[in-house]
This record gives structure tokens, C-alpha cells and sequence, in this order.
């Protein structure tokens, strides 16, 4: 099987606004997501919710030391919300899954092999 991740992301508005009957209700979506993804056979390797950028560091490597800052250097209406790792057949299953998603947007990338007898990327 292939590992495809799906990248989340979504407005933060939300953050500042959702009550707790709501936060459950979205946790519950996850849920039911994470069993779909097991009955279509399928696999969740890893998955995380991330904190609102504005609880981010950026590390910005350059010339001479790397320079540590505050948040993210990039503006965007949606921000990176948090991730599922998953294990499917081929980027078909990939897809239908990702389509399950409770999310606004998910991007899908197969993930790379980078055991020692891989070859480079096409």
C-alpha cells in the first residue's frame, strides 16, 4: 500500500467562535471519518489536530545562523490545520477518502520513498 498525506486546511475563525457542543460534533465527524477509512480498507498511520498559527514559530534558515520568529511568514485566508497520514491502495482510494474529510480544504500528496535503495522522484 501507498501513504498519501492529507494536509487540512481551513479558515481559523472558527477557533473564536465555537462553542464546546460544537468542537464535540466536529470530533465526532473525525471519528466517523477514522472508520471509514478502516472499513474501505484503508489505514491511518498517524493524524494531528495543530493549534491556530498564531501559535507557531518560524525557523528561517539563511546565511550565518538560523533566525527563530514569531508566527508564520505567509498571509492566507485558510492556514494548515492539521494532517492524517494514511495507507491506501493507490491514489484512486486516496481521493475517494479524502473527499470524506470533515474539512474546507485538503490537499492529498503521496508521500515520498526514501529508503536507501529508492529511486529519485520522476
Amino acid at each position: 500500500m501507498a501513504q498519501y498525506m492529507f494536509l487540512l486546511f481551513d479558515s481559523e475563525e472558527w477557533y473564536d467562535q465555537i462553542t464546546p457542543e460544537e468542537w464535540q460534533q466536529q470530533m465526532k465527524l473525525h471519528g466517523d471519518f477514522m472508520a471509514a477509512v478502516e472499513a474501505a480498507g484503508a489505514s491511518i498511520v498517524s493524524s494531528a489536530a495543530l493549534l491556530p498559527s498564531s501559535t507557531a514559530s518560524t525557523v528561517k534558515q539563511g546565511d550565518g545562523e538560523p533566525l527563530v520568529t514569531d508566527g508564520p511568514f505567509i498571509e492566507t485566508k485558510e492556514a494548515l490545520g492539521g494532517y492524517y497520514l494514511i495507507e491506501a491502495t493507490d491514489l484512486d482510494q486516496a481521493l475517494a477518502l479524502a473527499k470524506l474529510v470533515p474539512s474546507g480544504n485538503i490537499e492529498v500528496r503521496p508521500v515520498m520513498d526514501t529508503s536507501e535503495n529508492a529511486e529519485p522522484p520522476a
